[in-house]
């Protein structure tokens, strides 16, 4: 016995056969018209037995064409679509806008191909670091196989919301929710990027339901309250060292700009000690968060 998986069947769509129901229409009102004229008239005359069965059977005939007719019609508004069945077999779609007919024995199934936009509940999810964090996405999607999202899933519309949760979890936890130097893809501050990620990922899980995906993005994008004051002081101190870490860059380089110009200009000559005193003084100048108070030397240099 076999335990090899048997692939799902995949449904493709195709153009089904129909009519315009303009036409048809007014061959129905034309009928309608005959048969109630011949009815008319054949109550005011005194016909004999012949021409009562003849009345009969093409009476009977009309009001079976007239059925007929009357059962095959259905509307098609735009951007909509209608799966045509017979005897649960697809035949195709209708995409024409407007009154259509059918033979009444085709089973008619309408279906949206307008865009949906849907906003994603709020879930948690673990980033890359292990950081709980908390996601909701906005998804533009629309069917694009009528074939596809119909008979390839039980409920396409529940379909496309479990996959936009398994997208969005998929996505979070492909990457970290910030980085402060700014080395790797993050979901805070890379959103393009990231975007395009999960505009993939959605694509490539509802394919098979014959959906596409025109726009994503995210909606809500967060430190789980569990950890936000603490990740928030976290990004305060990267901030304070980050700031700190640029204002020593700038002031050893101007220190060292002065120490050159002084130097090259011969403005004043300097031992280390004194270089070390003057680097000492301007480094508290430079990076002091209060404004220094000067102090006048009267004396010489060296007092």
């Amino acid at each position: 016995m076999s335990d090899a998986h048997t692939p799902m069947a995949i449904s493709r769509e195709k153009r089904a056969w129909s009519t315009s129901g303009y036409l048809i229409f007014i061959t129905f009102l034309v009928l309608l018209v005959l048969t109630i004229w011949r009815i008319v008239s054949f109550a005011g005359g005194q016909p004999d037995d012949s021409e009562v069965f003849g009345f009969v059977v093409s009476t009977g005939v009309a009001m079976v064409l007239l059925i007929v007719l009357a059962s095959g019609f259905y509307m098609i508004q735009p951007n909509q679509a209608a799966a045509i069945t017979l005897f649960g077999a697809y035949r195709g779609t209708d995409r024409n806008e407007g009154l259509r007919w059918v033979w009444p024995w085709m089973g008619k199934t309408k279906i949206s191909v307008r865009a949906n936009n849907l906003v994603s509940d709020k879930i948690k999810v673990n980033d890359l670091r292990g950081n709980p964090i908390e996601m909701a996405a906005q998804v533009v999607w629309r069917v694009v196989d009528t074939a596809q999202a119909l008979y390839d899933v039980d409920d396409y519309k529940a379909f496309v919301m479990v996959q936009i949760e398994a997208a969005v979890r998929t996505i979070g936890s492909r990457y970290p929710y910030d980085d402060f130097a700014h080395a790797e893809i993050t979901l805070r501050g890379n959103h393009d990027e990231v975007g395009v990620e999960l505009r993939k990922e959605l694509i490539a899980r509802l394919t098979m339901a014959g959906i596409t995906v025109d726009e994503c993005g995210f909606t809500h994008l967060a430190y789980a309250q569990e950890i936000a004051g603490a990740m928030l002081r976290r990004q305060q101190a990267e901030a304070v060292i980050a700031a700190r870490t640029k204002l020593v860059e700038g002031a050893v380089t101007m220190v060292e700009m002065a120490l050159q110009q002084l130097s090259d200009k011969g403005v004043v000559q300097l031992d280390d000690e004194r270089k070390a005193a003057m680097v000492s003084n301007l480094m508290v100048v430079l990076c002091g968060e209060r404004d220094t108070q000067p102090v006048v030397n009267t004396g010489t240099l060296y007092q």
